[in-house]
């Protein structure tokens, strides 16, 4: 007596199953082990004490700037909304700064220049003049694009440009004499304002740029 033939089709469903179970415990081994690698490499988040030896210094609790109304260096309105979605890093300066300025914008563009895409995207670099009277938007223009394309300026009236940088906590006075040829007294220290508009901390110079990446890094995640 003949016995009957084995249909193939247990063996073929046994051996799917065995291929799918497979491929599911090699991609959780394949996040597991990417899990890994990504906080080995990852650099660590620093402390608020950390930051602050490195010259990163960082408030408490975030502050209100209060409203302000200046000219950007588009002849576009500048105002607290213009400071909402992105972080922005702003420097008081001048464009007839003969040493301070000119060498922390050449830094703030390789520091713009280091940043990952998404974090560049996510920031925006600001000089706002301390200088109006002879910083006109044109002017103003030329000098930060100058240093980088997607730099902005900042100017206004003389009495609000002073008002918000005293908001900031960063003074400036134009230095007696000198004539037309004179000099303005001004922080070196670049202000961190968050997505929502809130002075969080300020980097205090002199600057270092691979600390001020390094900062940069482990505030962004931290300070929202």
């Amino acid at each position: 007596m003949t016995s009957p033939e084995r249909s193939p089709e247990p063996d073929a469903a046994r051996k799917r199953g065995i291929k799918i179970t497979l491929i599911f415990v090699l991609a959780f081994i394949a996040v597991i082990v990417g899990s890994f690698v990504y906080t080995t490499v990852r650099p660590r988040l620093l402390t608020v004490d950390e930051l602050r030896a490195n010259n990163a210094v960082m408030f408490s609790q975030p502050r209100d700037i209060g409203e302000f109304a200046l000219t950007d260096d588009n002849g576009v309105a500048f105002n607290p909304a213009s400071l909402r979605g992105q972080w922005s890093l702003l420097f008081f300066g001048y464009t007839y700064c003969p040493d301070i300025c000119p060498t922390t914008m050449v830094l703030l563009n390789q520091f713009y220049g280091k940043l990952e895409p998404q974090l560049k995207k996510d920031t925006q670099i600001i000089m706002v003049s301390v200088d109006p009277a002879r910083d006109d938007v044109a002017k103003l223009n030329e000098y930060v694009r100058y240093f980088n394309p997607k730099f902005r300026g900042v100017t206004g009236e003389f009495m609000a440009l002073q008002k918000f940088a005293t908001s900031l906590s960063i003074p400036f006075a134009k230095v007696p004499g000198g004539g037309d040829h004179y000099l303005i007294d001004h922080s070196g220290s670049i202000a961190l304002i968050n997505p929502n508009g809130h002075y969080v901390g300020f980097f205090k110079s002199p600057h270092d740029l691979n600390l001020l990446v390094k900062n940069y890094e482990s505030i962004h995640p931290q300070f929202k």
